[in-house]
């Protein structure tokens, strides 16, 4: 598995990380200081979406240059080369895809939090002025 590979699930896996704490019932007291942190990293991990991009294109591009393996023209071992080609193609683009979807997730869950955090002190300010 090539560097950049392991780096994107590195990063999808921190997406899921964080998506599961912000989410996960019972962390009142944590959400204030993990959704500073994640807020704070949500630009960073932007970055993701581009190189998820180049990978897809890299992902095409081996795609179209692979050379075709029908049965009666390949041996057993280029046969299986192919496939296991194939599969690990199948496997990086699941990857992409759950890394660009995590960080949706991530970014939509973050602003529904602040903006749940923003009614609640709203709240609080007109139950005091009352």
């Amino acid at each position: 598995m090539a560097l950049e590979w392991v780096v994107l699930g590195y990063a999808a896996g921190a997406e899921a990380i964080m998506l599961l704490f912000l989410t996960l019932p019972g962390l009142d007291a944590l959400r204030r200081g993990l959704l500073a942190v994640v807020r704070s990293a949500l630009k960073p991990l932007l970055s993701v979406v581009p190189f998820c991009l180049f990978l897809l294109a890299d992902i095409y591009w081996k795609y179209e240059m692979r050379p075709t393996c029908e049965l009666e023209h390949c041996t057993p071992t280029e046969h299986l080369h192919h496939q296991k080609s194939i599969f690990k193609s199948q496997r990086n683009a699941l990857l992409i895809a759950s890394a660009i979807i995590l960080y949706w997730l991530l970014f939509s869950v973050t602003g529904l939090l602040v903006r749940i955090d923003q009614l609640n002190q709203r709240i609080e300010k007109l139950k005091r002025s009352e």
